[in-house]
C-alpha cells in the first residue's frame, strides 16, 4: 500500500476497513495517520493524508451505527470535511448518522462503503439500505457518485462484482471523478477519486522524507 500510494502520488486515503486493534500502528512514508479505533463490533476507519497538506481532525459527535474518521483540508481555497466511512451490512443505516456527517454547514466529501446499493451509482440492483441513502441524498442536496466498473471482485467465484464503494458529497464546488482499479491484494479494489482542484499545502517539502513517523 506504501509503494502503491507513493506511486499514484495521492494527496488523501480514506480507508473504511482497517480492522485493526488499538494496539497496531499504521506507519507509511510521508503520510500522516488519523484514525478511529476500532470498537468490539467495529471495522475502523483511518485516513492518510501526506505530509505538508494543511489538515487537522474533527470529531463527528452523535453517530450511532456509522463509523468516521474526519479531518478538515483546504480544496479550492475552501474548508472541506473529508470523511472516510464505513457501517456494517447488521447494523441499519439511519437518517441521524448521515446527518452528523452532512448537517455542519461545511461542503462535505464522504468516501468508504456503506453497503447501500443502487442503480444511480452503478450498482447492480437496488436494494433497501440503497434506496433510503437515494431519499436521503434527494432530501438533503447530497450527491452521490460510483465508477463505472465494480469496486469489489469477490474471491467466491459464485459472488458476482459489484459497485459498493462509492463517494457522498455535499456543496462542494468542484466536480468529482471515479474509477476503480485492480491494484494490491484486496477483493476490495481501491477507487481512485480526482477533482479539479488541489489542496493547500505549508511548507512543502523540497524532496520526499522518507523516515517513517507516525
Amino acid at each position: 500500500m506504501e509503494h502503491f500510494l507513493s506511486q499514484q502520488g495521492f494527496d488523501v486515503c480514506p480507508v473504511s476497513e482497517t480492522f485493526l486493534n488499538p494496539g497496531q500502528a499504521i506507519r507509511l512514508a510521508n503520510y500522516i495517520c488519523h484514525r478511529t479505533e476500532r470498537t468490539t463490533t467495529g471495522r475502523g476507519t483511518t485516513i492518510l493524508v501526506r505530509r505538508g497538506i494543511v489538515q487537522h481532525s474533527v470529531p463527528v459527535p452523535g453517530l450511532n451505527h456509522l463509523e468516521a474518521t474526519t479531518i478538515q483540508i483546504t480544496l479550492a481555497d475552501k474548508a472541506v470535511l473529508i470523511i472516510a466511512a464505513n457501517i456494517s451490512p447488521s447494523r441499519p443505516l439511519i437518517g441521524a448518522d448521515l446527518t452528523a456527517c452532512f448537517g455542519g454547514g461545511l461542503p462535505v466529501s464522504m468516501a468508504g462503503e456503506p453497503n447501500a446499493k443502487h442503480v444511480d451509482w452503478n450498482s447492480r440492483l437496488n436494494t433497501r439500505r440503497g434506496k433510503l441513502l437515494r431519499e436521503y441524498a434527494d432530501g438533503t442536496s447530497c450527491l452521490i457518485f460510483g465508477p463505472g466498473s465494480p469496486t469489489t471482485n469477490p474471491y467466491n467465484p459464485l459472488v458476482t462484482p459489484d459497485v459498493l464503494d462509492i463517494v457522498i458529497t455535499k456543496n462542494l464546488s468542484f466536480a468529482v471523478y471515479l474509477t476503480s482499479c485492480s491494484a494490491l491484494s484486496s477483493d476490495h479494489l481501491p477507487v481512485l477519486i480526482d477533482t479539479s482542484c488541489s489542496s493547500s499545502f505549508h511548507n512543502p517539502p523540497d524532496r520526499p522524507d522518507f523516515r517513517r513517523t507516525d
